[in-house]
């Protein structure tokens, strides 16, 4: 029997009977991984001052040390896309008191550059669904801004928060009217996003319990920079397996949420730092430990603004997408308190099967849980492809999540090693 032959009939006991290496990933790396990609020196991992660049020459760097083989005569693969970016100096006050930015207030990513003093007109929440009536506010509101409070916790019919949302966008994105911005106050928690487009006016998000009356005025400046023609790159190695004619594909996106001002920088320690400390810990593992099947590693950037990078990749392959014997997207991999929820788990049973049975004899995870398809994240545009694929998260823990307060030292990665330990089974077993 040749070694292929062996390992497919004594690694399933192996893992029945819960043997497992127990340095078989490195904790310590993890969090160095997470620690330097979600350091302020890195800014976000967005476009002011090349953060991106910099995360994907780290991660290219480390492919090498572990011996992760570039597919074609570089790790990277570019691309271009458009992207408005905040780099420069960014104040607001209300009522004269000045709020924290990412504390007290988000401003909307596709943001144009300005500043003023404006006095406001206020919507009634409830008026945005009728267009009429909300029109008769816009009308009084040139040169000031206009005011809305969310009431979201207030029972809405479908219908009605369409109508209130489609109200809202026409508001804050439309290129004609004379308005100055609009300033919504929410009680939600405050979550930011980036924007490939540039608007024609500002728009600030401010928690309700950031300031003590109504707004009666607002003074503002906003720096921002719109790039046409950004480039950006996703990192793509190899380490060749046992078997040469199927792939088995890591992938994690590298990017984030960038600066908002010169002085807010988004960490992404969760999202997803983590994710890429688990596929530079399977490449890790894999140098040292022949795989089963030759392994594809893929960081992809552009995730944040529409998984740009996975689906470039996916439009301009380095190899066939039928040589994918199966892709794991790692997202949102530093918790697990409450195990890991798989996307197209319902698609692929035979392998989410197989996964659930891994976990349960080796005792790793609280739960493997089930999902059908989401186009929400780098794995969608190979699944529409075709490729059979899974995209993994954790469940539980902290909350941070597109904020300033996801950050290395609030990362907990409580169930990293048996993540790990899973994936390697699983992998092993494929």
């Amino acid at each position: 029997m040749h070694f292929m032959g062996l390992y497919q009939v004594f690694f399933p006991l192996l893992v029945f009977i819960g043997w497992f290496p127990s340095n078989a990933q490195d904790l310590d790396y993890a969090h160095q991984v997470v620690r330097y990609l979600s350091s302020q020196e890195l800014k976000g991992r967005g476009y002011v001052g090349n953060a991106d660049k910099l995360a994907a020459n780290y991660i290219a760097r480390e492919f090498k040390k572990l011996g992760v083989q570039p597919i074609d005569s570089s790790y990277l693969q570019h691309f271009k896309f458009s992207v408005n970016t905040l780099p420069g100096d960014l104040m607001l006050k209300i009522n004269g008191k000045l709020l924290v930015p990412g504390e007290d207030y988000l401003v909307e990513p596709g943001c144009p550059s300005g500043s003023g003093v404006s006095e406001t007109v206020q919507i009634p929440f409830f008026d945005l669904l009728d267009q009429l009536t909300w029109a008769e506010y816009v009308l009084e509101a040139q040169d000031r801004f206009l005011v809305i409070e969310e009431l979201l916790a207030s029972p809405l019919e479908w219908e009605e928060k369409k109508t209130i949302n489609n109200a809202l966008n026409f508001l804050k994105y439309h290129p004609q009217g004379d308005w100055k911005g609009v300033l919504i106050l929410t009680d939600q928690k405050l979550n930011w996003f980036g924007s490939t487009q540039q608007f024609n006016r500002p728009t600030f998000i401010v928690r309700r319990s950031s300031i003590e009356d109504s707004v009666k005025t607002i003074e503002w400046t906003i720096e921002s920079l719109f790039k046409p023609q950004y480039q950006s790159q996703n990192v793509v190695g190899m380490i060749e397996g046992i078997n040469k004619d199927s792939l088995v594909v890591i992938t994690a996106h590298y990017d984030h949420l960038g600066m908002m001002g010169n002085r807010v920088y988004f960490p992404g320690a969760n999202d997803n730092a983590s994710g890429v400390a688990m596929m530079l810990n399977l490449a890790q593992h894999y140098s040292r430990d022949k795989p089963p099947y030759s392994i594809i590693f893929m960081a992809f950037g552009g995730e944040e603004l529409g998984l740009i990078g996975s689906r470039y990749f996916v439009d301009n392959p380095l190899f066939s997408l039928e040589q994918i014997k199966f892709l794991l997207n790692f997202d949102l991999a530093g918790t697990g308190d409450e195990g890991i929820q798989v996307v197209n788990g319902s698609v692929h049973l035979k392998e989410f099967e197989l996964l659930l049975t891994i976990n349960d004899e080796m005792a790793l995870l609280p739960q493997v849980k089930i999902r059908g398809e989401a186009c929400n994240s780098d794995h969608c545009y190979f699944h529409k492809k075709g490729v059979p694929c899974f995209f993994i998260y954790t469940l539980g823990g902290i909350q941070a999540y597109h904020d300033i307060y996801d950050r290395a030292d609030t990362l907990p990665l409580t169930e990293f090693e048996d993540y790990f330990n899973l994936m390697v089974a699983f992998i092993g077993q494929l």
